[in-house]
């Protein structure tokens, strides 16, 4: 399967914004009004679809959520498709999605993370076209720290030139700003301190592959089926796979990431990327070492705590994307190839 990258977004083009998952109570709309501000900053103009109610954990029947995301995506005037933010059961899309029609249509840029790893990683293994998992649309009006990017960036890059990112070494350990009280808030509380950790021994690290991944609680429902199946996904490159858990304990992710290794989603790793998490361990068993039960036996490279998860700031990754990551006592980066 040959990677597919949509064009660079240059001003004027049209980006889509949907809740495939859930929408955005009435409570909030001034903070998805400030995000909506934010990308037409950037020269763009923001098309919202209807299927963004917020008064349940899902914005519309699955039929209409499905319906509208395929239309956007095969739309050739919009360029890019953002959600609000993830969700809960994305997943009842899956089998609605017109995966044919949207892998014939022109390559639209697919942005988010969370619930929605439960359809963009499948919308790259199944058609080839490369997802950006980074911060969704209500996180946008956030500046990123240097050395990281925000998703704008990444879907407005030039195809073929490396773009490298770096962690500031600060992250949000605790709490969340009030998005009600500040719907137009953009400076991220970064209050502890904190580096890449490498969990399956010593030594420096520089390792390339086709990045794919995402979130652990999401995948792990359709590892073992066609929607998460590596086999043939970018010819026989190794692999970079990234996973990242939002709040399930030690014992549930640990599980989890046996179960995909069973499924076959890890046997291409080149190395392993684990997000930063604030989720629950336990007495006899802590998230790193959760991670290290289950993908050790792998015998390959595991770096933990990169900023690709639940925990701000926020890395974008791009599905499909070659990525090289360095990682040593002084210095740890990614570099990202759209080729």
């Amino acid at each position: 399967m040959t990677i597919r990258y949509p064009r660079p977004l240059r001003p004027g083009d049209r980006v889509g914004v949907t809740s495939p998952s859930s929408g955005v109570p009435e409570v909030l709309r001034g903070r998805l009004a400030a995000a909506v501000r934010t990308v037409e900053e950037r020269g763009y103009e923001v098309v919202t679809g209807r299927c963004m109610d917020g008064s349940t954990h899902i914005s519309a029947p699955a039929a209409e959520r499905a319906a509208e995301l395929t239309g956007m995506l095969i739309d050739p005037s919009i360029r890019a498709v953002v959600p609000p933010w993830g969700g809960e059961t994305g997943i009842d899309l899956l089998p609605l999605l017109d995966f044919e029609a949207i892998g014939r249509a022109e390559p639209t840029w697919v942005v988010g993370y969370s619930d929605m790893s439960t359809l963009i990683t499948p919308l790259t293994l199944r058609t080839g076209v490369a997802t950006v998992h980074g911060n969704c649309l209500m996180e946008t009006p956030y500046r990123p720290p240097e050395g990281l990017a925000s998703w704008l960036d990444v879907v407005a890059a030039p195809q073929g030139r490396p773009f490298t990112q770096t962690p500031p070494g600060r992250y949000r350990a605790a709490g969340r700003d009030d998005w009600i009280a500040e719907p137009g808030i953009r400076d991220l509380t970064l209050d502890a301190e904190g580096a890449w950790t490498r969990l399956d021994g010593n030594g420096d690290l520089d390792v390339e592959g086709r990045l794919i991944g995402g979130c652990i609680e999401t995948l792990a429902s359709v590892a073992g089926t066609p929607y998460l199946d590596t086999a043939g996904f970018a010819g026989e490159e190794p692999l970079l796979v990234y996973v990242e858990a939002c709040e399930d304990n030690a014992f549930t992710v640990c599980r989890n990431l046996h179960g995909m290794r069973l499924a076959g989603f890890f046997d291409r790793a080149a190395a392993v990327l684990v997000g930063r998490t604030r989720a629950p361990g336990s007495p006899t068993l802590s998230q790193h070492e959760a991670v290290l039960d289950a993908l050790g036996p792998l015998g390959v490279p595991v770096v933990a705590d990169v900023e690709c998860g639940h925990v701000p700031p926020f890395l974008p990754l791009v599905n499909g994307a070659r990525g090289r990551v360095l990682h040593s006592a002084e210095r740890s980066q990614i570099v990202q190839t759209l080729d």
